[in-house]
């Protein structure tokens, strides 16, 4: 008995302490709040999660905040976070052009606020993501090894995200340079990309007999495009995507339309950002205003 006193006593000693399992955050550590449009994005989720975890390691309290693609409820959410006068905010994707009274209520606040593939703009203290222009040259030349460099192709992006507007005219001018047919560019809703992608493309494909071919900026509606195609019983369509998402993979390695992904460095992104912050908070600021990081290339031969 008297044992089973002492270990219980060393228990609420560890948890009172804060040293027992679990206890991934100090309570009187750095805040940091992690606003976002797209947590309803595969991609997203996957880096703020990886970004979550290695700042609990570190002892900060992270919170997030998604606003499911509303723009206007987004400066709301950056204006009362920097109230709150945490040690960061996170801008987790999505346009900082539209986000100026968010990005200055930061600034009147003094909290510096880092981006994960988002872009460079006033208020903004550094931009980490992949290279887009990169993401999109590669993925392009996938999906024309895929068709065989000729023949008609559509293109599905999201206008609002800086980075998909990058790789997609990356992408852009390797069709033009391979001298591809662009049938059409078009939007693809977030949240709902599978569905939206799977829509477009079952009316695409009513429309265009000819089409080899589909890029998407991003794995999610090249999913989408998948379905629609193998719904429809159609052979001789390639699709490619961005991202490197698991169920990605997986539908690579089936041989059937998905063709090939580029996979980006989302722990190393998260990482990078992460590190950013550590050294904020010991007075040193960025280096450089962006960071951009290499993407892979999977297809079914790698």
């Amino acid at each position: 008995m008297r044992m089973r006193h002492l270990l219980t006593a060393a228990a609420l000693v560890l948890a009172s302490s804060g040293c027992g399992a679990g206890a991934g955050q100090a309570p009187d550590g750095p805040a940091v709040s992690v606003v976002t449009p797209y947590l309803a994005n595969a991609a997203t989720k996957d880096v703020v999660d990886k970004f979550t975890a290695i700042g609990e390691q570190r002892g900060w309290k992270v919170t997030v905040t998604d606003t499911a693609g509303d723009f206007n409820m987004l400066n709301d959410k950056i204006q009362s976070a920097a109230a709150r006068e945490p040690s960061a905010i996170v801008l987790a994707m999505g346009d900082p052009t539209q986000l100026s009274l968010g990005l200055k209520a930061a600034t009147d606040n003094k909290v510096p606020v880092f981006a994960i593939d988002a872009a460079q703009a006033d208020g903004i203290a550094a931009n980490v993501t992949s290279d887009n222009a990169d993401l999109g040259r590669k993925s392009a030349q996938a999906l024309l090894e895929a068709i065989g460099g000729s023949g008609e192709i559509a293109m599905f992006g999201h206008d609002p995200h800086p980075g998909v507007r990058a790789r997609a005219a990356a992408a852009r001018a390797e069709f033009d340079k391979a001298g591809v047919t662009v049938v059409t560019v078009k939007h693809v809703p977030v949240p709902g990309p599978v569905e939206g992608a799977r829509k477009l493309t079952t009316d695409l494909l009513a429309v265009t007999p000819g089409l080899k071919g589909i890029w998407a900026a991003w794995d999610e509606p090249a999913l989408g495009a998948t379905q629609a195609i193998t719904q429809a019983g159609r052979t001789g369509i390639s699709v490619v995507g961005v991202d490197g998402q698991d169920f990605a993979l997986a539908e690579i390695q089936k041989a059937g339309p998905f063709y090939a992904t580029v996979k980006q460095d989302w722990d190393s992104v998260a990482r990078k950002v992460a590190d950013l912050i550590t050294d904020q908070l010991a007075g040193k600021a960025p280096a450089q205003r962006e960071f951009a990081l290499p993407g892979t290339t999977v297809t079914r031969t790698t």
